[in-house]
């Protein structure tokens, strides 16, 4: 894989993107009675979590297609799902209003947490496991001890629901994505909170993920009017960079490669994955695959595997590689199928 570096550039970067045509047939993984509107992958990769409007989660083996559970409880639709960093514990937010932990081992639903007032759509884990964020549509973020299942902090003042939280490396900070073009940057601890992102059109379901070193932010968003990436300075809430991406559809999934020096990003409806590297803002390859239309993104830990699920109870997978099958380099970048069919 490609890797990257703290990017501190400002402005519009240009891109010079090589396209690679992904392969068909790719891997569809079929099992859902409603549509599927979350998708996870586990910390190691060789599992996806998939919440659906059938109100279930399953699991799925990424290296064989198969489907190993269906977690049931949910009384609504399951907007988000995330793996604990050790990948042992599975939290799911639904459309009724409650959180609910998972043994990933056992299938067993370990705890439900109540308080929030509307749809839960989004759920993160702190790096030690030892707490989980929520937001909702009714527009606050809060901090749940996952041991006791108790509510231990929350959040308000966003204007519209909040669809994306993401934890640093350290735990230290909380990023906070909301519709209307609200991103903030929370102290878990003192609740203190800067807005970042206060920018000139409005955010549709943002997105927001950080560097492996915690230094630098990336947001992106569903149905903006520049369907771009930005990049955001962690420490001061500068924006260091924008990326000129996925079109007026935006983005339906972004994920930086573990040493942070590749960030990838999958287009809602261009069907599109980018790579980029942001020590140059240049877009290093662009990978096509047949499907228009996602509903809900994820990519791997090691950037090397894309979810898209799209307005259906399919979920489609893709695996993409740097270099010749050899595995020498030879600047080409192509996608393959993440498992034989």
């Amino acid at each position: 894989m490609t890797r990257f570096v703290h990017l501190a550039l400002a402005g519009v970067l240009g891109t010079a993107p090589l396209m690679a045509q992904g392969p068909t047939p790719h891997v569809a993984l079929a099992g859902h009675d409603g549509d599927v509107r979350s998708v996870a992958f586990s910390p190691d990769g060789r599992a996806l979590a998939s919440g659906s409007d059938d109100k279930t989660i399953k699991l799925w083996d990424v290296a064989t297609g198969r489907n190993t559970a269906t977690l049931s409880g949910h009384t609504d639709a399951v907007w988000a799902v995330t793996f604990s960093l050790d990948g042992k514990a599975l939290a799911s937010g639904s459309d009724d209003k409650t959180i609910k932990l998972w043994d990933v081992v056992t299938g067993k639903n370990t705890a439900t947490l109540r308080g929030h007032a509307d749809m839960v759509r989004s759920v993160a884990f702190s790096p030690d496991g030892k707490a989980l964020a929520s937001g909702s549509f009714d527009g606050t973020v809060k901090l749940w001890d996952v041991a006791g299942g108790s509510n231990t902090a929350t959040f308000g003042g966003y204007p519209h629901f909040v669809s994306s939280v993401a934890f640093s490396p350290n735990g230290k900070l909380l990023a906070c994505g909301a519709g209307g073009g609200t991103i903030r940057l929370l102290n878990p601890g003192s609740g203190e909170s800067a807005a970042i992102c206060d920018d000139d059109y409005e955010y549709v379901r943002p997105v927001v993920v950080f560097s492996p070193d915690g230094k630098t932010l990336a947001s992106a968003a569903r149905c903006n009017t520049r369907g771009a990436i930005f990049l955001w300075d962690a420490a001061t809430g500068k924006k260091t960079a924008m990326l000129k991406a996925h079109g007026v559809y935006g983005v339906a999934a972004l994920a930086y490669a573990p040493d942070g020096k590749t960030l990838a990003s999958a287009g809602v409806h261009d069907g599109e994955i980018k790579l980029w590297d942001p020590a140059t803002g240049r877009n290093t390859a662009t990978f096509r695959v047949d499907i228009k239309g996602a509903a809900a993104g994820a990519l791997s830990p090691n950037g090397e595997v894309v979810a898209l699920a799209t307005w259906s109870n399919i979920i489609n997978v893709w695996r993409f590689r740097e270099g010749s099958e050899s595995g020498k380099s030879t600047g080409r970048k192509q996608a393959a199928p993440a498992m034989e069919t």
